[in-house]
């Protein structure tokens, strides 16, 4: 990633605008040496005709500058408004979310005074595709999509991140004994890029259980990746469990681009009334400064936050009168850092960081391998005869086709027919799976010609997945009970 001095930078809505006013003050008196080119995005945006609450000329100034520096905005309610933050991640291709947490104790009130961990986020897929159909008048479907390269870019990034900055573990936290196809895929990567880094430990923790040690004992974690979803949930129960989700900073990083920002929202509730802590996003921008080769900056700055944490003054949200020594706003808090600008904390650790600290990823050659189509599952709406499963298995095995046949019905996800339990519910979302003939291989047109006998028969077919496998082995799961 290349960048000059100027960085593309966006005020945002409610509290937004008080906190990137706090947070450029204090990069200038660092001596930073930035240059804002200035967009506007957010609920004005989204309210003047731009779904994705921004406009070409604002996209041209992210994509011209590479660096983001971005305030909290509010998403209007309704209305079809698309996720401004998903929309700048996927369309840059921003894969990796940085969410690094530490706690502040005792300046800031936390049980665990040793937590000091890094949430490395996949940003791009899984479930926030946001690929969504109503199928039928009961089902709603939401794809989960995990590809190879997206993985492998996210592990690999939290290696190189645990090696730059001297950490020395990396957990890798999925949910592959339920989703054994993509969170395994996941999982099996982490195994194969780990066996690179034998200086880093690594372990890996089913997601329930890993999201009960991050609340519980956070200390015991240092770097954890993960896929989309689990990393935007845990990533906010370490901020909470640190002391407050309000100094959390963001870094989403891509190839050739970068945003940066603080991981709460744009409150609006107090907007305007100079109480809003700033600790968020110039943590966010203290990232970007190391990100853009400004490492020097980035110390000056967080020592001079964490003597002011260490001093006592504290804006509302963490002040505490028995440990806090001034309550100020969101002013007078930025003041503060100004003034300390070139001091250490005595008492909390000092940080420094290394120009050296940009962090490269390069994927392996792909490993093709041999595919070939077995079948299909044939999804049916379907509520006549009491939804009875022994009906339509019947009717299925009836349908005529020279090379496929029926193996199982499944009903979310359940196997209904043959030898279901009459006490399983059954929605109107029926999953019949087909598999080829003994000594057949199945074609598409054999598909095609199955989907025209179905239809004929009466049957509502509302989606197909084809079944392959993959060097033999297969590339779909079983139902329940299959």
């Amino acid at each position: 990633m290349t960048t000059n001095n100027k960085i593309t930078v966006a005020y945002g809505d409610g509290i937004g605008p008080e906190i990137m006013d706090a947070t450029l003050r204090i990069l200038d008196a660092a001596g930073a040496d930035l240059h804002y080119d200035v967009i506007e995005i957010g609920e004005r945006v989204y309210k003047s005709g731009y779904e994705s609450g921004i406009s070409p000329e604002s996209w041209e100034k992210i994509r011209t500058n590479k660096i983001f520096l971005k305030a909290p905005i509010t998403t209007p309610q309704g209305g079809g408004f698309k996720s401004l933050n998903v929309t700048i991640r996927k369309s840059l291709g921003l894969f990796s979310n940085v969410r690094p947490t530490r706690t502040y104790a005792p300046y800031v009130s936390s049980h665990f005074p040793l937590m000091d961990l890094v949430v490395v986020r996949e940003n791009e897929e899984d479930l926030y595709a946001g690929i969504e159909h109503q199928q039928t008048n009961e089902v709603v479907q939401t794809l989960k999509l995990i590809s190879r390269p997206g993985s492998e870019k996210i592990i690999r990034y939290a290696f190189e991140y645990a090696k730059a900055y001297g950490r020395k573990k990396v957990t890798c936290m999925t949910k592959d004994n339920i989703m054994k196809h993509s969170d395994g895929l996941f999982h099996s990567i982490f195994k194969e890029v780990a066996l690179e880094y034998p200086d880093i430990e690594a372990d890996h923790w089913i997601i329930d259980i890993g999201s009960a040690v991050v609340a519980n004992r956070p200390e015991s974690l240092d770097v954890i990746v993960t896929l989309n979803l689990y990393g935007d949930i845990i990533s906010d129960i370490a901020a909470e469990v640190a002391g407050s989700v309000g100094l959390g900073g963001s870094a989403n990083v891509g190839m050739n681009h970068a945003m940066f920002e603080a991981i709460h929202g744009s409150a609006p509730v107090i907007a305007g009334q100079n109480v809003a802590n700033p600790s968020g996003l110039l943590n966010g921008a203290i990232m970007m400064l190391v990100q853009m080769g400004k490492a020097e900056a980035a110390a000056k700055i967080q020592n001079a936050w964490l003597r002011t944490l260490e001093d006592g003054v504290h804006t509302q949200d963490i002040y505490r009168s028995q440990r806090s020594e001034q309550l100020v706003g969101t002013k007078e808090f930025a003041d503060a850092i100004i003034e300390r600008l070139g001091q250490l904390p005595t008492k909390l650790r000092p940080v420094t960081y290394n120009d050296g600290d940009l962090i490269t990823v390069n994927l392996s050659e792909p490993k093709l391998k041999k595919k070939e189509l077995v079948g299909v599952d044939v999804f049916i709406d379907w509520t006549l005869n009491d939804r009875d499963p022994n009906v339509m298995g019947k009717a299925m095995e009836n349908i005529e086709n020279n090379v496929l046949e029926l193996k199982v019905i499944s009903n979310r996800g359940v196997l209904v027919f043959p030898g279901g339990l009459p006490e399983t519910f059954c929605s109107d979302h029926w999953r019949c799976r087909f598999v080829a003939k003994k000594d057949q291989k199945v074609t598409n047109e054999d598909v095609l010609s199955l989907l025209s006998s179905i239809g004929a028969d009466g049957f509502d077919f509302i989606k197909t997945e084809h079944l392959y496998t993959f060097d033999g082995k297969l590339g779909y799961s079983l139902s329940q009970g299959e």
